[in-house]
């Protein structure tokens, strides 16, 4: 009797060794999808496209996520980490902040390339207004009780890191290519500071 042993059965599925396979596999998805989508846009990606990128089958593509649209969605999500920012003396929050933003983006193509696709497309834009809303929402709070003003530091904060990850990652100026990591936290920390409790 054949036995198929290319992909995982439902007992492989449910056993650890199988969880992380399937954890493997969509985050291999994940990852083809979000570099996909930021190089063809949302239209001109194809589901057989994504699945040859991450070589796998695309019937495992649709089995984990649907259709392009769910996997667009899940594709677009990202983590800003920024739990604990709030932890430490307050007037160096700005610095903390500057800094975390170099650790974050300073390499990382999934989240240059959810950039590239949020300046054209405008699902993934407005994930990353939800995205920036939600998580940095609670930091603002944390130091500016009111909603409303918080949600206004939130955006000037956005302002400036985007600003700042799309002239030093994406487009390449030179001059804010060439500042090291220290220089950034030096010129940035500051403003972030001013937005957050000045």
């Amino acid at each position: 009797m054949h036995v198929n042993t290319c992909w995982p059965t439902v007992v492989d599925m449910t056993s650890p060794s199988g969880t992380r396979r399937s954890d493997g596999t969509r985050a291999a998805i994940l990852a083809a999808a979000r570099q996909r989508f930021s190089e063809d846009g949302y239209e001109r990606a194809t589901i057989r496209a994504i699945a040859a990128d991450a070589d796998i089958d695309p019937s495992m593509v649709m089995r984990y996520y649907g259709n392009k649209e769910k996997l667009f969605a899940a594709a677009a999500e990202f983590n800003l980490e920024l739990t604990g920012l709030e932890d430490g003396p307050l007037d160096e929050m700005g610095a903390r902040l500057a800094s975390h933003v170099i650790r974050l983006w300073d390499g990382d193509e999934t989240l240059m390339a959810l950039l590239r696709a949020a300046v054209t497309n405008d699902p993934v834009a407005e994930t990353a207004r939800r995205i920036f809303a939600t998580q940095l929402g609670p930091v603002l709070r944390s130091v500016c009780p009111n909603e409303e003003e918080a949600a206004k530091r939130a955006g000037l904060i956005s302002s400036q890191v985007l600003g700042l990850v799309l002239t030093r990652y994406i487009l390449k100026f030179p001059p804010v290519v060439a500042l090291t990591k220290e220089e950034v936290v030096h010129w940035l920390g500051p403003t972030l500071q001013r937005y957050l409790t000045g």
